[in-house]
């Protein structure tokens, strides 16, 4: 029963069913009850419905271990990790031969040899020596992680500085010198320029006036390319650290070098693989009525990449 003047309403005992009595309980209190009822009665749909977004979570995570099982693989393999002594070395003294655009290149491909030498199971010593100028200005202001960088050697000073000259192999394409095995005693310097053949033979010169020993690849022994045998400094790096896990120095070109550098093997005459098949096709061809399907085709060649450098 209501009453005038009061913001009561009158309800049912909770009591005995035999009782009449009534209590008289507010619309606050009353709203209090009824989403208490509801609460209790909606606690099954709650239950399934935590059952089902516990459900999505193990799904996501099994897709996410799917589409990343390359990413586990590499992470489940950091135990088998066997650290190199080896050395290699980028050298960062031609800042002031580059155009900013091209130090920014420079950068891109340091970041590319860190990454692959964190990853590989045979990580070398990386060093960086004489660090500063445009570098180190597009490294503050793209990649302020780079001074909690792991495993690696950042120096200002110039390499030779760093490390004993006799201990030093300049890396570069014109040198006379072929590297056929790598030396964990040594610490082996890849010239960090791009130099759009601006600068073709400086690594090579400033090895003779230093007097330190220098060498190059050995790309011709096992590789034919259709441009110029510049590589990038990643690429080098790549290369290196290749033939270390694989002991062989063809399969660790074919695994690093680019499509766009043509690159075929040769035999041990130095003949490209490619072209001695073809002789062979022709010579099948003539004479008979079968003609040998030889598919492949050395790539057009493609304007050598900006990131170049002497190798």
């Amino acid at each position: 029963m209501s009453h005038e003047g009061n913001d009561v309403i009158t309800e049912p005992s909770c009591g005995d069913s035999n009782n009449s009595q009534t209590d008289t309980i507010s619309k606050r209190q009353r709203k209090k009850l009824l989403k208490h009822q509801q609460w209790e009665e909606q606690r099954d749909l709650r239950k399934q419905r935590r059952k089902e977004k516990r459900q999505k979570k193990r799904q996501e995570r099994s897709t996410q271990e799917e589409e990343g099982a390359e990413w586990v693989s590499r992470k489940r393999l950091r135990s088998e990790v066997q650290p190199s002594p080896l050395r290699l070395v980028v050298d960062c003294s031609f800042d002031s031969l580059m155009m900013f655009k091209d130090v920014r290149k420079l950068h891109k491909q340091i970041q590319r040899c860190y990454a692959e030498n964190r990853r590989t199971l045979h990580p070398v010593q990386f060093y960086l020596t004489s660090l500063g100028g445009q570098l180190k200005q597009n490294m503050d202001e793209t990649d302020k992680g780079w001074v909690n960088w792991k495993d690696i050697t950042i120096k200002t000073e110039h390499y030779h500085e760093v490390i004993p000259r006799e201990e030093l192999v300049y890396l570069t394409s014109d040198s006379p010198n072929v590297l056929t095995e790598l030396d964990d005693n040594k610490a082996y310097v890849i010239g960090g320029l791009v130099d759009h053949n601006h600068h073709k033979g400086i690594s090579f010169e400033r090895a003779k006036e230093l007097g330190i020993q220098h060498a190059q690849l050995p790309l011709e022994s096992f590789v034919k390319m259709n441009s110029r045998k510049v590589l990038a400094v990643n690429h080098v790096f790549e290369i290196i650290l290749a033939y270390m896990e694989m002991g062989d120095w063809q399969e660790a070109f074919f695994t690093v070098l680019p499509q766009r550098k043509g690159a075929v093997p040769v035999d041990q005459n130095g003949q490209a693989v490619e072209d001695k098949e073809d002789e062979d096709s022709d010579r099948e061809s003539d004479g008979t009525n079968t003609v040998k399907d030889n598919t492949s085709s050395m790539p057009d060649q493609q304007e050598e990449a900006n990131e170049q450098i002497e190798a």
